[in-house]
């Protein structure tokens, strides 16, 4: 949790979280994808090999006041 809040505090990672009840996997939200693999690499999750495998993917938001392509039926 270290990492997390200290890229937080960052501004480089905007949201993380567990993901399923009870958690099965984590999702975290960062503003671009070389921060998001610079975190993963340095995760003690990842490096202590309980983490094995993690996947950096876009995120295209198209819908909501901050989406970057917001798109609006005509």
């Amino acid at each position: 949790m270290a990492l997390a809040w200290a890229a937080a505090d960052a501004g480089t990672l905007l949201l993380g979280g567990a993901v399923g009840d009870p958690p099965e996997r984590a999702l975290l939200l960062f503003g671009d994808t070389d921060a998001a693999r610079a975190f993963a690499e340095q995760d003690p999750y990842v490096t202590a090999g309980i983490v094995t495998h993690w996947d950096v993917v876009p995120w295209i938001t198209v819908v909501g006041a901050e989406a970057a392509t917001p798109i609006r039926p005509a």
